[in-house]
């Protein structure tokens, strides 16, 4: 039950409430949240995943309230100021709905997306940390340190999510389950592939009775040759966006700004150079944004 609360507690951002409070605010939505819902039919997988205590017409019922709270907010403010800027009320009430709906339709499906994206984040750290945390396995084992005890140490290690995932084998151990039932519970809820297959690979070798050490480091092996693997296309990804980059960034806008110099001297035209610098600039910088969020996703995870 303690858990359960726990759960509630945890915040999401744009909902101005904490679950708890939000489930019970959002009951007068939970008959069109039922319904929609099922547009979303791993919603509850993801809720779990996310490890949010929330049924999915119970998360589509925040949705929506949190949307038309959104949109209320939005629409006031867009139409009071301008009313004080004397603009038509016609054109303002009009303008303000478009506005508060394009606000509010966001939030539904950022919100309603939520789990998704906590889980996207939650295999990425676990997955950065694994192959860290398979070494400092392998050098406990090795030193003929117990197995729990050596879960006990990377639960309280650095690992961040990574740890959080070993304390929870640690406590269903304490619980008074083997092993065994309790790597194979943590395994089955656990949303990164690469932490199943390490944790299977374990059950296994415990039920088998084989040395855990070399199970370990068959498991290490692996996982640094993944990622030399994942380094070296990253690094044939790079070649491609770094020749994008030089087009758009650099020749594109030189050659782009002596054609027009050209073309005005032979058409006879002007034009404000000013205005043309500044528009370029203005591109420039979203291009760079782009290219660093472009590298940035490419980027292989543990690196």
């Amino acid at each position: 039950m303690q858990k359960s609360v726990k759960k509630d507690k945890k915040r999401v951002p744009i909902i101005p409430l904490p679950l708890e409070i939000a489930k019970k605010a959002s009951k007068n939505f939970l008959g069109i949240g039922e319904l929609i819902s099922k547009s979303f039919p791993n919603l509850r997988w993801e809720l779990q995943q996310a490890e949010f205590d929330v049924e999915p017409r119970e998360w589509i019922a925040i949705s929506i309230q949190t949307t038309i709270l959104y949109f209320i907010m939005v629409f006031l403010c867009i139409f009071v100021a301008a009313a004080v800027a004397h603009v038509e009320i016609i054109k303002s009430f009009f303008v303000s709905i478009a506005a508060g709906a394009a606000i509010g339709g966001s939030v539904f499906f950022y919100i309603a997306l939520y789990p998704k994206f906590k889980i996207r984040k939650k295999i990425k750290s676990i997955e950065a940390n694994l192959p860290y945390a398979m070494h400092h396995m392998l050098v406990e084992i090795r030193s003929g340190v117990p197995l729990f005890n050596v879960l006990v140490s990377i639960s309280k290690g650095d690992y961040e999510l990574l740890s959080k995932e070993t304390g929870k084998i640690v406590d269903e151990i304490n619980t008074g389950k083997s092993e065994v039932e309790a790597l194979e519970k943590v395994a089955r809820e656990n949303p990164s592939l690469h932490f199943r297959r390490v944790v299977w690979q374990l059950v296994n070798a415990l039920k088998s009775g084989a040395d855990i050490s070399v199970t370990i480091k068959e498991l290490v092996d692996s996982i640094t040759a993944d990622q030399r693997i994942a380094i070296r296309k990253y690094g044939s990804q790079l070649n491609p966006i770094a020749l994008m980059y030089m087009m758009l960034a650099v020749i594109f806008p030189t050659l782009g700004i002596t054609f027009l110099l050209v073309l005005s001297t032979f058409m006879g035209f002007a034009f404000d150079l000013g205005y043309v610098l500044f528009g370029i600039l203005v591109l420039l910088v979203f291009f760079q944004f782009m290219i660093a969020g472009l590298i940035k996703s490419k980027r292989p995870v543990g690196i």
